[in-house]
């Protein structure tokens, strides 16, 4: 543990209250993507595989179950809560998210460091994870208008992924032999994917103005 992953691992958290408090308190889960949602919920099951059989520390567990738990959670508010699901964009949120995930299983079947099913489904969910923002991000583009707390969600989740690769820069200089090559390269993608809304939000931030992304 170093002050980079803390760091990362609190952004993360944050985005993640970020959101829950958006459709907890105002009963809205407008310009958010489900699809986005169930692709994280499909990243955090493949990823936690290993809750019950490998116990690292307490601090790793608990952010394990949070991740699982507001991952669900998010998904079950969006698809059934009776007002909070009146709210959602059906119509704009149309990416066709599950064309993401056979890619990434392939990419992970052939392209890993051990082939054992733990680690294939833990490198599937660094190749789904890299890619799971897309439907959020074109349902920005689409949507145009961004409320604060929305436009803050996508800001946390981006600047924890940019928080990790520090942690990685700094792990690969103070830890012999430290090298990932598969987290660090879908860790990079991801990163840049948020490069044009990182770029508008600290325009709009600047400016003292609403975001707004390009269409």
């Amino acid at each position: 543990m170093n002050i980079f992953r803390l760091a990362g691992d609190m952004t993360h958290l944050a985005s993640v209250l970020v959101l829950l408090l958006k459709i907890h308190t105002i009963k809205s889960c407008a310009g958010i993507s489900l699809k986005t949602q169930e692709l994280y919920a499909i990243v955090f099951t493949t990823r936690y595989l290993d809750i019950f059989t490998d116990f690292i520390s307490l601090y790793n567990t608990i952010m394990k179950l949070i991740f699982l738990g507001s991952s669900f959670s998010i998904v079950w508010y969006i698809r059934q809560h009776k007002i909070v699901r009146r709210s959602y964009d059906r119509e704009q949120d149309t990416f066709r998210h599950f064309f993401l995930v056979l890619p990434c299983l392939l990419l992970a079947l052939f392209i890993n460091e051990k082939f054992t099913l733990m680690e294939v489904m833990w490198t599937f969910s660094l190749y789904l994870e890299a890619v799971a923002i897309l439907p959020q991000l074109v349902l920005l583009q689409r949507t145009r208008n961004i409320d604060n707390l929305t436009g803050q969600y996508v800001f946390l989740l981006g600047a924890y992924r940019a928080l990790y690769i520090l942690n990685w820069i700094y792990r690969y200089f103070t830890e012999p032999h430290y090298v990932h090559w598969i987290t660090w390269i879908s860790g990079l993608v991801q990163t840049l994917l948020y490069a044009d809304f990182f770029y508008y939000y600290f325009q709009s931030w600047k400016n003292n103005e609403k975001l707004h992304l390009p269409a």
